[in-house]
């Protein structure tokens, strides 16, 4: 049967060495870290991220405009949407007018159910070339959730892979001390000559 005594590491008894008292601080210092570091180091992260991605909506948000367009091709009405690549979309020529007035075409995706002569929404960029959508809300708060959460996971294993290498060298040192206290004790109760 094993017991163990808690806090013997901060006790003064002739037993502790200073790989031990190391050993405890750094526990202390790893349960921080673990426990306030690492989440506000995902949250300072995720609090980043964010602005990062609003600004970058912003940016395509300005670059991109949104036109009616009506959908030149016809719509291959004998392909499954298995066919598709299960996808709900197509490529398809699209038609709109400039606001000069004059008529322009591009490739677009357009729903899979979009028919000839049909009018769709697509979004377009200063070129006229057919871009996708500016990110939505939903969007920025799942990207910076992301980076939040694996900022604070890396951070969390980092720690403790740190910890470890501590504690192994730790153990390395410890037991070498005892080689070399028992090395100075042994010959006294076993009474040989070192």
């Amino acid at each position: 049967m094993r017991t163990r005594v808690r806090g013997w590491r901060w006790r003064r008894n002739p037993l502790r060495r200073r790989s031990d008292v190391v050993e405890a601080w750094t526990t202390v210092f790893v349960a921080l870290l673990l426990f306030l570091g690492a989440p506000l180091l995902g949250a300072a992260t995720a609090w980043w991220g964010y602005g990062q991605a609003q600004a970058i909506v912003a940016e395509q948000r300005a670059e991109r405009h949104q036109v009616r367009a009506t959908v030149a091709d016809s719509t291959p009405e004998s392909l499954s949407t298995n066919q598709l690549g299960g996808q709900h979309s197509y490529r398809a020529t699209v038609h709109w007018k400039a606001p000069d007035g004059t008529e322009k075409s591009t490739t677009a995706r357009v729903p899979a159910d979009a028919r000839h002569g049909e009018t769709v929404v697509v979004w377009l960029d200063s070129h006229g070339e057919s871009v996708p959508p500016p990110s939505d809300g939903a969007e920025i708060w799942q990207h910076s959730a992301t980076i939040g959460s694996f900022t604070a996971i890396g951070t969390a294993l980092t720690v403790l892979l740190a910890h470890r290498a501590v504690r192994a060298v730790s153990l390395r040192r410890r037991m070498a001390e005892w080689d070399r206290d028992w090395a100075l004790t042994e010959p006294q109760w076993t009474h040989r000559r070192a």
